[in-house]
Parts: C-alpha cells; structure tokens; sequence
C-alpha cells in the first residue's frame, strides 16, 4: 500500500515562511526606504505580495500564509505597518486589510486554479487585480464600521471619504497587482515542478 503524502510538507512549509517574511517587509518598507512616502502616503507592498502569494502558491497555500502572517502579528511580533502587533491591532481601523489578505489570496489562487492546464498570463493578471479589489472592498469597509462604532473618526467622516483616502494607494496597487500577475506564471510553474520532483523522491 502506497504510503500517504503528508498534509504539510517542508517545502509548502518554507514557501508559507518566506511570504509571511515578505509580508513583514512590504508592511515597513518606507522605514528602509523613506522616499517611498509620496505626499505623506507610505507605498506599502502588502497587497503586492499578497496577490503574489495566492498566484504562486494557490489559493491553499497562498491563504495559508496571510493566516500565518495575521497570527505571527497578532501573537506580538512586529509584522504589521509601523512594527506594530499584538492583539490590540483588532480594534485598529485598518485591521480590516489585514484579514482581507487571507481572502485575497484564497481568490487569486482560486481563480488561476480553474484553469487546470497552463493558465495564461491574462488569466493571473485578472486573478491578481479581483484580488486586489477584495483586498480594497474588506479593508474599507472594515475601516468604516470601525470608525463608525468603535474608533475615534475625524470630523465629517463618512463612508465616502473612506473611500476617497483609498483612491491615493489605489493606482500604485493596481499597477503592482498586475506586475505580480506578470511575475507569477514562470514562479507558479517553477514551484510546482519542484513539488512534483518532492512528491516523485518522497
């Protein structure tokens, strides 16, 4: 009887780690590159590295990591956007962005997935934009209901001003959504061979 391959293996296990790393950089990215702050906005590279991981890993694995990378912060480490962490991040407006990462991912993969032979270059750009989109559709409104009920919001708050302050990142954000869409195929293609090799030896 042929034995069982293991649910986790080392390899799916270092690719996890390595984006839970590259979430933790695009989040701080402006406190080793200062000039990354344009008009007082930090160009961050979650979202970035998000979309990346549910391309390149499938919806699985990709999900998996923004888990990984959500709990590592919320146990303390300083993986959020200024070092933060802790499970005071909750209550934080932007919290939101962070649990859209697990969903983002999910759908990126999911959508690159459906095409179970060779998907195409278009096929992943689309993946990483719808990715995108669900990254800015819970993390907005997440910070609206948060200023709304529980956070302290500035005068005249309102649900379209919410979305007006999402406007300054979104062009950076769809630019690079469709530079991961890009990226992705050759780094997808290579990841599975490399697990078909691990899946043959074991």
């Amino acid at each position: 009887m042929e034995a069982q391959q293991p649910k986790w293996r080392a390899i799916d296990i270092t690719l996890i780690g390595m984006f839970v790393a590259l979430m933790a950089i695009g989040a701080n990215i402006t406190s080793w590159a200062p000039f990354l702050v344009i008009g007082g906005v930090p160009i961050t590279l979650q979202t970035f590295f998000c979309v990346l991981a549910g391309a390149v890993l499938g919806r699985r694995l990709g999900a998996a990591a923004m888990m990984v990378y959500m709990l590592v912060g919320l146990f303390g480490a300083p993986v959020f956007a200024k070092f933060g962490g802790g499970f005071g991040s909750i209550v934080g407006p932007t919290f939101g962005f962070i649990v859209s990462f697990i969903f983002a991912a999910y759908a990126t993969g999911w959508i690159i997935e459906r095409s179970k032979d060779n998907p195409s270059t278009v096929r992943f750009v689309a993946a990483s934009l719808v990715g995108m989109a669900i990254n800015y559709v819970i993390g907005t409104n997440w910070m609206y209901a948060a200023y709304k009920w529980w956070a302290a919001a500035p005068q005249g708050f309102s649900y379209g001003m919410a979305w007006s302050w999402m406007m300054v990142p979104l062009p950076k954000d769809i630019i690079l959504s469709i530079v991961a869409g890009v990226m992705a195929p050759r780094m997808y293609r290579a990841i599975r061979k490399s697990a078909s090799y691990y899946r043959h030896v074991a």
